[in-house]
């Protein structure tokens, strides 16, 4: 409850909060909207303008395809593939964050220069590489975008190693014969959860964006799966005649990566002991 009530006095962070549980809210619930499908079109319908109270609200496409329901249906794809990104980076970056900061030694200088060989590449551009090459889906997708994000994790959860590693307790568990594994997993592991977890967030907003990226040069999910980024490629050649076919979607790329954005710093702050000690 605790955690709510600091939530509740922060009008940005319950902004950001609000709005990230509305779009997965949207995103699970879809099935039982009542919405067209997204996948079908009416050359009769195409380029409807909006009607808020007709049957297309946002509009069609140059297809005939209802855009409020792509918009719904393409967070569907777009959280489960910003999700499922950020969980595997997370994982691995964590993984290898707890092992070059307790390892030390060789097993830390290989990894961390890993890391820094990653950050030296344009990360988008190793997308385009990747994905060109393995061929654009869902999965590689996915794979590619969790390729981009590890090293982030395992930076900051390596900082946070070193320090822990000199802490009493982990000195106990060395005294009393604990294995390095056991140290890590029983005892590390749950405290680099809360920093994992901060930046988890803060990683979403930049998946979201980079899935778009991917989606509208054709590299992301295809169709006739919606996806936000690929409405606007499709949607770019007609701004001038329809606006509504990349306003849309563009609105929803902004107001889920705001939120995220904005429950993420509120959540970095909120497990800050310095910020907190401050409140």
């Amino acid at each position: 409850m605790t955690f709510f009530k600091e939530l509740a006095r922060s009008k940005a962070g319950m902004a950001g909060f609000i709005i990230l549980v509305l779009f997965v809210a949207v995103a699970v619930l879809a099935p039982w909207l009542g919405l067209e499908d997204p996948t079908r079109g009416s050359l009769r319908a195409r380029m409807v303008p909006p009607d808020w109270w007709g049957p297309h609200p946002l509009g069609t496409d140059e297809v005939g395809r209802d855009i409020l329901s792509r918009i719904v249906y393409g967070s569907r794809i777009t959280l489960m593939v910003a999700g499922a990104a950020v969980v595997a980076g997370g994982i691995v970056g964590t993984f290898l964050g707890i092992l070059a900061g307790y390892a030390g030694g060789i097993t830390d200088r290989i990894l961390m220069r890993l890391v820094d060989i990653q950050l030296a590449i344009p990360l988008m551009m190793l997308a385009l590489l990747v994905v060109a090459a393995l061929g654009p889906s869902t999965v590689n997708v996915v794979a590619v975008l969790a390729l981009t994000s590890w090293i982030r994790y395992a930076r900051i959860i390596r900082g946070q190693v070193l320090s822990l590693r000199e802490r009493e307790f982990v000195q106990s568990a060395r005294a009393i014969g604990a294995s390095g594994w056991r140290i890590m997993l029983r005892h590390i592991l749950p405290n680099v959860m809360t920093p994992a977890l901060v930046v988890a967030t803060l990683e979403l907003a930049r998946i979201i964006v980079m899935d778009a990226a991917l989606s509208f040069l054709g590299l992301g999910v295809q169709p006739p799966n919606p996806s936000w980024g690929r409405m606007l490629a499709d949607g770019r050649t007609y701004i001038s005649t329809a606006w509504w076919a990349v306003t849309f979607p563009g609105l929803a790329i902004m107001l889920t990566v705001l939120g995220v954005n904005l429950f993420g710093d509120w959540l970095r702050d909120y497990f800050d002991p310095k910020t907190r000690s401050a409140r």
